[in-house]
């Protein structure tokens, strides 16, 4: 294990391209971790961060660990992922011609198993979509495992307007946060 710099509790595309960009090295191991908290959005973004890194350090004690979990809320209210379309087309209905917050919990564990955790909030802005314009986003297929129902680095883009905070947390890993929380692991970022 000691060829990696940390292990990545996540098996987000996404943010495996967003941590590569540090140079860091890491493994992914993503383990499976209840995801009910019954929690308003930023807290449960937290919480769920929390329960990955500390199972993901369970099955790789002494090393660094990092996880995210990211969530779409309209007065934080939490939109996860769609459970199929119809839900997806319900989420965008509600995201159309409105502000929105997205919130991302990262927490990264220390090779000694302290947790060091923050927060990532951006509001995002949608523009009016007719029903066409949903449908035809809907066939791309992309918003089926997206908090929300969209990827604002993907086809969803077109939609949005305005964007304040961090466009990586928005994608899922907002990297000045989880810059200051590898740092605190005692690692050095960037390790270009």
């Amino acid at each position: 294990m000691c060829d990696v710099d940390l292990i990545l509790a996540s098996a987000s595309p996404r943010r495996r391209e967003l941590l590569g960009l540090t140079g860091l090295r890491f493994l992914v191991d993503a383990p499976n971790v209840d995801e009910h908290t019954g929690l308003g959005a930023r807290e449960a973004v937290q919480e769920l961060a929390r329960r990955k890194a500390l199972a993901a350090w369970a099955l790789h004690p002494g090393q660094v660990v990092l996880a995210a979990d990211t969530l779409v809320a309209v007065d934080d209210h939490p939109l996860g992922k769609p459970e199929d379309e119809d839900d997806a087309r319900r989420m965008l209905r509600l995201l159309s011609g409105r502000w929105h917050q997205v919130y991302t919990g990262v927490c990264a564990v220390d090779a000694e198993g302290k947790a060091h955790a923050g927060l990532d909030a951006s509001h995002v802005r949608f523009a009016e979509l007719t029903e066409d314009d949903i449908t035809r986003y809907l066939a791309t297929g992309e918003c089926m495992d997206k908090a929300g129902a969209y990827a604002l680095q993907g086809a969803a883009g077109l939609f949005i307007e305005e964007v304040r905070g961090t466009p990586s947390g928005v994608i899922g890993l907002p990297l000045p946060l989880t810059r200051k929380l590898l740092l605190a692991c005692g690692l050095r970022v960037p390790a270009v």
